[in-house]
């Protein structure tokens, strides 16, 4: 009976750590991807921002300055619209890698229900 018990206790830790390091895969790649997304948005806004400074610094008179105001405009709604866009790539990301979990642990609950309902008719001829 302890042999019985032992096997299937090993069995059911072993499915446990086996799921425990798909979810752990899946949170690190979904980590990995919105990490590049945002270093990558990061350097954009870091290389016009920098370009615009330095048409700033280059500024000598009234006219450039209103040209100047204009491309500032410019780049604060384009940098608004990426920052837009990057969060929904991240929010489809992050949802994908939270469907990719939820059908883990359903894989996982279906599993533990099939070692219980294969487990129960022998436990009853044990017991009798």
């Amino acid at each position: 009976m302890t042999q019985q018990f032992n096997s299937q206790f090993f069995a059911y830790t072993k499915q446990l750590t086996d799921g425990a390091f798909k979810a752990q895969s899946v949170a690190l790649k979904s980590l990995e991807t919105v990490a590049g997304l945002q270093l990558k948005a990061l350097e954009q806004q870091a290389h016009d921002s920098a370009a615009f400074v330095a048409e700033a610094l280059e500024t000598r008179d009234a006219d450039s300055l209103r040209t100047l105001w204009e491309k500032g405009a410019n780049l604060s709604r384009e940098q608004a619209e990426r920052t837009v866009a990057i969060s929904q790539e991240i929010i489809a990301v992050t949802q994908k890698a939270a469907e990719s979990l939820q059908a883990l642990v359903q894989e996982q609950r279906q599993a533990a229900n099939d070692v219980a309902a294969a487990a129960a008719p022998a436990v009853k001829k044990a017991a009798k």
